[in-house]
């Protein structure tokens, strides 16, 4: 698991223990003691652990500050894969708090245990009312926890469209019957961008491999199509049932994830004037943002560039969604005067900006200037594999091959499969 967003609090494990230990009327803000259940994460110990436990026997589950510290100490000891905390997790199933029990699953489906008594306790959540029963069913279904079959079937029929896709995804892989896939495919063009996310995981539960071109046009963030191909590649492959060359055309395109690649599931009424299109830029559904994407490239690729240097530098140097998607305009824009903007974040290595650097790689190779390469180069040494796969792309649309020699010998095989391909990107078809 990538811990790199976990470590944004500056305590030391004994500091953060000890906050933990002090009772929460005694703290000047309650909320240091969710910081240092929070920031335990960074530390695998022993005594990280007891902590987190003590955490949870020590707390009020009738005080709402509390029950706060409660499900975030249940949700580090499920990072943390605390095998040894199970008994006190498990008794958070019992907790009245939905989110309490809601993050006790999905901890017990983080440290991955088989035991029957457990998952049959975990099961019996779908017969409560007013449950999550998304993350019930997804932990289920990771344990392969065949007797929970009819009870998820029940599901299948919810006017939740994420429970409903989960609960279909994993009856087809309990029963081997993928007649219903379908019904959770098509929630890849969902108004919702949480069933949108959601489906890809549940097509990627049920390695159900036929997805994969359309899961590479779902207008959603590139983080959770890149997440679900690598996810599918990394079984399918050595199984066989798949093959980089098939999947390797919808990887690339979910990296260079120009608007025209996307199947785009909302529209305008009427053509918006350029100051909304921008602002659209900074919407959490990515959909919005590919819309405004095409809409900047088509509609207004004149008045574009200086329009995105203006919100760059009002906020979207601190909008990591945003930011990626100016990133990825200058490229699309041709507009050579954002190169040096493109190379400070290129090499911007502040994690919440991780995307926006394969997206500035892909833009160096849209502007089609060779000083890139240089740069582009120092970021193969990455140990990020889209960043890697990013830069590779680039070079390649440089003009640049001697990448693929560097990665040819690459620690990830994925990475030394695209370097040793023989397959290119058509480029041509991303000129705007």
């Amino acid at each position: 698991m990538d811990k790199r967003f976990f470590k944004m609090f500056g305590l030391t494990e004994e500091q953060a223990i000890a906050i933990i230990d002090t009772p929460l009327e005694q703290l000047e803000d309650a909320s240091d003691k969710y910081i240092a259940v929070s920031h335990l994460i960074n530390y695998p110990t022993e005594q990280s652990i007891a902590a987190l436990v003590r955490a949870i026997e020590n707390s009020n589950p009738d005080e709402l500050d509390h029950r706060i510290v409660r499900r975030k100490a249940v949700e580090s000891l499920g990072r943390l894969q605390a095998e040894s905390a199970l008994p006190v997790i498990r008794q958070c199933l019992k907790d009245d708090d939905i989110y309490t029990v809601e993050n006790t699953v999905w901890a017990i489906g983080e440290i991955g245990t088989k035991d029957p008594e457990i998952l049959e306790e975990v099961a019996q959540l779908l017969d409560k009312p007013g449950q999550i029963y998304r993350v019930i069913i997804h932990t289920l279904a990771n344990a392969d926890y065949q007797p929970s079959l009819e009870r998820v079937n029940k599901f299948t029929q919810a006017k939740d469209e994420p429970t409903r896709s989960a609960a279909i995804a994993t009856v087809c892989r309990f029963s081997g019957d993928y007649s219903q896939i379908t019904e959770v495919m098509a929630l890849l063009q969902s108004s919702s961008v949480n069933s949108r996310r959601g489906c890809i995981q549940d097509l990627i539960d049920a390695r159900y491999y036929k997805a994969i071109p359309e899961i590479a046009r779902c207008p959603v963030s590139l983080v959770f199509r890149l997440r679900g191909l690598r996810m599918l590649l990394d079984a399918g492959v050595p199984s066989g049932e798949i093959t980089f060359t098939e999947i390797q055309p919808y990887l690339e395109k979910v990296l260079y994830d120009h608007p025209n690649d996307l199947d785009l599931v909302h529209e305008y009424d009427a053509i918006p004037v350029l100051d909304f299109v921008i602002n659209e830029l900074y919407e959490t559904d990515f959909g919005r943002c590919y819309l405004a994407t095409k809409t900047l490239l088509d509609i207004y690729p004149q008045e574009a560039p200086q329009a995105l240097l203006t919100t760059y530098g009002d906020k979207a140097y601190n909008d990591y969604g945003a930011h990626y998607h100016v990133m990825k305009l200058f490229g699309w824009l041709k507009y050579a005067p954002a190169y040096d903007l493109l190379i400070e974040n290129l090499h911007n290595r502040e994690p919440q900006f991780q995307k926006s650097r394969a997206a500035c790689a892909i833009a160096l190779g849209e502007l089609g200037d060779a000083r890139a390469i240089p740069e582009i180069k120092i970021c193969l040494n990455t140990p990020i594999w889209d960043l890697k796969y990013a830069c590779l792309l680039a070079l390649d649309r440089l003009g640049y091959s001697s990448g693929r020699q560097i990665c040819a010998n690459d620690g990830d095989w994925l990475i030394r499969a695209k370097a040793t391909s023989n397959q290119y990107m058509n480029s041509t078809a991303y000129i705007v």
